[in-house]
């Protein structure tokens, strides 16, 4: 079945091609000796032929219901049309905000005993999923995203239009990317891929490059959106918000929201656009900065051209890690010391207790729910191959829309002793100090730096809001950051 799938995953751009120059007939009588490299292309360009408006993953996935059958295949389709059940169409409306529609009610599965249900109703009964150590499962259906991760995930999110447009856009400002530097256990290294962050005016791009630290020290790489960034942030806004009430209401105790997670109306107003270019280019495991965010933050992450893996794993107090014979040490405060992040890498860690990988195509919108960066750590794996897209070829452009709060903007937030800026972390490995936040000094991590070892436990109000401890400083009142829908 594996190779099933990945034959059909390397020639999907070609495949795509040869259905459309397919006219629409009966399918032939598949050749049940035929074991040729193209017969699974083959198979779903017929299917693509006859059903233009499904996606090729989900006709992979009827294939795959019916033993690779074609004929059954189109037959099972055909029934769910002439009953009255149709399939859904994919979303071609500019004013509407698309999402996939799951097959999962037209896809039948056999039970032991014979009996037939369709794979929705399978669903609601299905085992729990786990992960287990040295694998990967991986994850394709939104529904099976939001059942065992904090993601919620919408393929073809924008019209086609859009966001090839979108794409067309961004590749050209990715020449202006660049990589940034940190420093890892004495060395300093530069980030596997290329980025930059954007911003509504050009008096926001001055605070983002002389008040905001990001990694302990300045961007320069700073640019002011794009048209395509702000006339899409609308609608990223309206979906991040729908997902976001959608996960209080179905998922959250009693459908309350998460303590400190933010009451307000999430609203985008920057945005990181990275460019990994080509399989190799990547980004380790790793959670988000709160500095600017605040506690729970919610991050609505848009992805565009070459399909890539987005790997996640739960965060793990020490005494839950499996058996693997790797201690570690964390100090006072409990946050990890050098040492133990030394012996015991993030990749080891997503080997010991199993990962999760999303699989994230051309289009689709993954909502990063507020529990996201305090429970989990995500990463972009490097790819062993992978099947390039007819606009941007091996580049993936991605887009991270952010909420920067008002509260916490550099002009409020605590300074180190070295009179630094303190950067917000959340413990995550000490069970007696696990989700506390604390302002620590971030000097260490930067090139040619050392830390001043400053140390202050962070206090909120329900809704996330920094409770401050020292007296408001002497300079002007901190401005907003501009929303990226209102400025457009």
């Amino acid at each position: 079945m594996d190779d099933f799938v990945s034959r059909k995953r390397r020639r999907l751009s070609q495949s795509s091609v040869e259905a459309s120059a397919t006219p629409a007939k009966a399918p032939s009588t598949p050749n049940p000796d035929s074991s040729g490299e193209d017969s699974t292309d083959i198979k779903i360009a017929i299917l693509l032929s006859l059903f233009p408006d499904l996606k090729q993953e989900n006709l992979l996935d009827i294939l795959v219901s019916c033993d690779g059958s074609v004929e059954a295949a189109s037959s099972l389709l055909s029934t769910q049309v002439t009953s009255g059940s149709p399939y859904k169409k994919r979303a071609t409306s500019a004013s509407a905000v698309g999402a996939q529609t799951s097959l999962s009610s037209h896809v039948l599965t056999k039970a032991k005993d014979g009996s037939v249900t369709t794979l929705s109703d399978s669903l609601v009964r299905r085992k729990p999923l786990s992960t287990k150590k040295g694998q990967t499962l991986h994850l394709y259906s939104p529904e099976d995203i939001a059942a065992y991760t904090p993601c919620t995930i919408i393929h073809n999110f924008l019209p086609t239009e859009q966001a090839n447009a979108l794409l067309v856009e961004l590749l050209d400002e990715s020449k202006h990317f660049s990589q940034y530097e940190f420093q890892l256990f004495n060395r300093t290294v530069q980030s596997p891929h290329t980025t930059s962050l954007y911003v509504s005016t050009p008096e926001e791009y001055k605070q983002h490059t002389s008040e905001y630290k990001y990694g302990g020290t300045y961007r320069s790489n700073v640019r002011q959106a794009t048209p395509g960034l702000r006339s899409v942030s609308r609608k990223v806004q309206l979906a991040v918000n729908e997902a976001v009430q959608a996960r209080i209401r179905e998922v959250y105790s009693d459908g309350k929201k998460l303590k400190y997670q933010s009451s307000k109306e999430w609203r985008p107003n920057a945005a990181f656009v990275n460019c990994y270019d080509g399989p190799a280019e990547n980004v380790g495991y790793h959670s988000d900065d709160f500095t600017y965010l605040g506690p729970h933050p919610v991050i609505g992450s848009l992805s565009l051209g070459v399909e890539r893996e987005f790997r996640v794993r739960r965060v793990l107090p020490r005494d839950e890690e499996d058996d693997t014979g790797q201690t570690g040490t964390e100090d006072k405060r409990g946050t990890p010391s050098k040492a133990t992040n030394d012996r015991k890498s993030s990749t080891a860690r997503a080997d010991a207790q199993g990962q999760i990988s999303i699989h994230l195509p051309h289009n689709s919108l993954l909502v990063m729910h507020a529990e996201m960066q305090e429970e989990w750590k995500h990463s972009i794996a490097p790819a062993q191959t992978i099947s390039p897209h007819p606009i941007s070829g091996n580049r993936r452009i991605n887009v991270t829309y952010r909420w920067f709060r008002d509260t916490f903007h550099p002009r409020n937030t605590p300074r180190c002793l070295c009179g630094e800026h303190a950067v917000l972390r959340c413990a995550q490995r000490k069970q007696e100090t696990r989700g506390r936040y604390m302002w620590m000094c971030y000097a260490g991590y930067v090139p040619g730096k050392e830390s001043c070892s400053f140390f202050q436990w962070a206090e909120f109000d329900d809704d996330g809001d920094p409770v401050w401890t020292h007296e408001p400083r002497e300079e002007k009142v901190a401005p907003a950051l501009t929303n990226f829908s209102a400025s457009q």
